[in-house]
């Protein structure tokens, strides 16, 4: 694609990506993608997923522009963040694909924005004219040309770099309606759909701002007096990382034994009732030590990897109030076992919540990097083996139950289970739940998100002092990482 102005040069699409983010053949078919039209059209097919607010750079090679690696990050606000984030992402983009397979022979960019307030698609495009710019010479620095820079809003494209009015106005070219070109067609006869958007996925790690989060914040402040003296202790430590530990694997049995649902609002309310506000507590607070989120990141493959995220996303969603810096850690958690299950996109969302959490947590500093950068998971879940091999030689339990006697799954607004969880050994056998008996469904908070009021005494609320022991809480238990 050198001559912008006639749009002759094709690009050929031979692969495209899932809804996990990674590659799904299309039956070794080439689709030939020739204009800015088809491009943009492609997007979504290429990410598997519609990108919102977000600069997103794709690695062409070869002659015929065979795409390769891609890069994505949300459009920063400051201006001023635009030239070292332009930096960053062509080096991630060529640095991987110089370690994956060969350095790319050009690249093409796209710029997704939609209008705020009063403002039109085409005032979008000219306000991040800049960004394409130095993306632009950013790519050049590293001797690989950018071929196309795309901007998308509004329901329209203009592209930056071609010169002709005729095919490219002033005023933008609409969009084609989606699923009516090639690569859609291609993509839905080889069964790739495009997933959910990154607005989306950040929804589902939300905290609440709903009237429930009044009474899951009193649980926080409660588990904080509860835990954080035996947390400082040595002996204490070890018990609660146990009871942490052994808490998220019996509610990781709720959730598979509970009915599936496929919508994912539903699915995540279910999720939601599955949990009292003092067994969240108990479950955000404990991993905010180190040594207990990095056993808990061990559940990153396998039946238990997708409970394990669903856990995790609810506790991201329980992090209220004073308590959002807390959610690095379930975000971070989250991030981890999304990416180490292939799914790129909700691994790099995560992540990023995350470091908006708590900018200088390190564990989600390091997975960013790696995921940002499509590095493969598999070294960082071979270690994580190790550790739990290393534990096992020790005489340590390490193995997360595969099933569940019925008198380990209670009721779980159940006071004596939720204020201090047994830590007898689950049995080892069965898929997860297959054994647990039926609960009874508690019932929602009125105005609140699925969430259950706690059964608590009022005495039990913290009347004084609570802005200052939820930092202590957070410096004292998270090992600095």
């Amino acid at each position: 694609m050198t001559n912008h102005s006639e749009h002759n040069d094709p690009i050929d699409s031979t692969n495209s990506i899932n809804s996990t983010g990674r590659t799904a053949s299309i039956d070794d078919t080439t689709v030939t993608l020739r204009t800015p039209a088809e491009l943009a059209d492609a997007l979504p097919y290429l990410l598997g997923f519609r990108p919102e607010e977000s600069v997103v750079l794709i690695a062409l090679h070869g002659e015929r522009g065979r795409f390769g690696g891609r890069v994505r990050l949300g459009i920063p606000g400051r201006p001023e963040d635009w030239p070292p984030i332009a930096e960053q992402l062509a080096q991630c983009l060529v640095g991987g694909c110089e370690r994956r397979d060969a350095r790319p022979d050009g690249i093409v960019a796209f710029l997704c924005a939609e209008p705020v307030g009063t403002e039109t698609g085409r005032q979008v495009m000219e306000r991040l004219r800049p960004l394409a710019q130095v993306l632009r010479t950013a790519c050049g620095r590293l001797d690989v040309p950018v071929f196309e820079v795309v901007c998308i809003s509004a329901g329209s494209f203009w592209t930056y770099c071609c010169p002709n009015t005729q095919c490219c106005p002033p005023e933008g070219v609409p969009l084609l309606r989606p699923g009516t070109s090639v690569l859609a067609a291609a993509t839905a006869y080889a069964g790739v759909q495009v997933g959910v958007t990154p607005r989306e996925m950040r929804a589902r790690l939300t905290p609440w701002e709903s009237v429930a989060a009044v009474d899951q914040e009193a649980a926080l402040d409660a588990a904080g007096m509860a835990l954080v003296h035996r947390m400082l202790g040595e002996d204490g430590h070890a018990e609660v990382a146990a009871d942490t530990l052994d808490l998220a694997r019996r509610i990781m049995a709720r959730m598979v034994a509970a009915p599936a649902v496929v919508d994912r609002l539903e699915a995540d309310l279910q999720d939601d009732e599955l949990l009292a506000h003092d067994e969240a507590a108990a479950l955000i607070l404990g991993l905010q030590d180190r040594t207990t989120r990095d056993r808990a990141a061990e559940w990153m493959e396998g039946d238990v990897a997708a409970s394990a995220l669903r856990l995790w996303r609810v506790l991201a969603r329980r992090c209220v109030g004073a308590y959002a810096e807390h959610a690095a850690a379930p975000l971070s958690l989250a991030g981890w076992v999304a990416w180490s299950l292939g799914d790129t996109t909700e691994g790099q969302e995560a992540l990023a919540m995350a470091l908006c959490a708590d900018p200088n947590y390190t564990f989600a500093q390091l997975l960013h990097h790696a995921c940002i950068g499509d590095l493969d998971p598999e070294p960082i879940r071979r270690c994580l083996r190790t550790e739990r091999n290393d534990r096992s030689v020790k005489g340590v339990q390490t193995e997360l139950p595969l099933s569940l006697e019925p008198a380990k799954v209670s009721n779980p607004s159940s006071p004596s289970e939720s204020s201090e969880p047994s830590r007898s050994p689950d049995p080892v056998g069965e898929p997860v739940g297959v054994a647990a008996a039926r609960r009874r469904r508690p019932a929602r908070s009125k105005g609140g998100r699925g969430a259950r009021v706690t059964e608590r005494p009022a005495t039990d609320r913290p009347t004084t002092g609570p802005q200052n022991r939820r930092r202590t809480i957070r410096r004292t238990a998270r090992n600095d990482t």
